[in-house]
């Protein structure tokens, strides 16, 4: 890994800087491999415009039961808590997050490989593309915790070294996501501008940032003008719904005051030209299971 390359997006420095236009495309496929995937040319201009597309009941609620009853035994296994990408809410025994979920299990790390998705992955990122980082994000009903608004590139980009804005996340519904159980919020056109945060980037910093974040938040100036140009959205529906976000695009969702629990599963997706550098902050690599640095191979659709 080269460690003399210019940082384009400054960020977790001392002084705030301002928020600035983005500097690499959005879809990064051209010409025939533009338009003769899954999406149609409306949808692609939307991805652009907006940094997310959704898809209600994308996959059938048939084709997801065995993913969920999965998710019921993981919520039972007590030695998975104690694995290190295990993330449980603070001062709880719930479970926040689970990562690596498609090293766990066989049937998670097909899905990262279904025809349906990566056909419209490389569509926009291009041909060639690998999983970053996998995991399950969980909201017990009532005990909850929200996320806060963020840019998911800021911290790659700052604590594992990806170095342009070429990957995206598909999150998949795996219990009905409603009004009230927090569902994901995304701020539409947020991905045209990049924002630096401020505050040097603690060793570790992981182990606190996955329960609760405070290094890599934007501040509320830039939040509030990126909501008043571009507004909320919060795609909601049943299980199997699909969300693909811009990697760059902020997000992020609310406690869950409902009794209805709310699991949402997400892969990243990272072109294999977009391969990890030594982190920006300075600090040494986080872990695999939350930045994979070993298996760039690009993925093969599974039937």
């Amino acid at each position: 890994m080269k460690d003399d390359v210019q940082d384009l997006f400054p960020t977790r420095l001392e002084r705030k800087l301002g928020m600035f236009e983005r500097i690499d495309p959005v879809v990064h496929a051209s010409g025939a491999e533009r338009r003769d995937g899954p999406l149609s040319e409306e949808q692609v201009r939307e991805y652009e415009e907006k940094g997310f597309l959704s898809f209600e009941g994308f996959f059938d609620r048939e084709e997801m039961e065995a993913f969920i009853q999965e998710l019921r035994d993981y919520e039972e296994d007590d030695d998975l808590k104690l694995s290190e990408g295990t993330i449980l809410e603070p001062g709880r025994q719930e479970i926040r997050s689970i990562f690596g979920i498609h090293e766990i299990s066989e049937r998670f790390s097909r899905l990262t490989r279904d025809p349906r998705l990566l056909a419209m992955v490389e569509q926009l990122l291009g041909k060639g593309v690998y999983i970053h980082q996998s995991r399950i994000n969980y909201k017990p009903g009532f005990k909850g915790k929200g996320f806060d608004w963020h840019s998911d590139f800021e911290t790659w980009h700052s604590e594992d070294g990806m170095p342009r804005m070429r990957s995206l996340s598909c999150s998949i519904v795996l219990t009905d996501n409603g009004e009230f159980n927090g569902p994901l919020m995304l701020i539409p056109g947020s991905h045209q501008y990049f924002v630096p945060c401020v505050g040097r980037t603690p060793t570790d910093n992981y182990k606190e940032s996955l329960k609760s974040q405070d290094v890599g938040v934007p501040d509320n100036a830039s939040l509030r003008e990126l909501m008043l140009k571009g507004d909320i959205e919060a795609p909601k529906g049943p299980a199997g719904t699909l969300v693909m976000f811009e990697c760059n695009t902020m997000h992020g969702s609310n406690i869950n005051m409902s009794c209805w629990p709310r699991s949402n599963l997400f892969f990243v997706y990272n072109s294999v030209d977009n391969g990890l550098l030594n982190p920006f902050c300075g600090n040494r690599p986080r872990p695999e299971f939350l930045a994979n640095r070993t298996d760039w191979d690009p993925l093969e659709p599974v039937g």
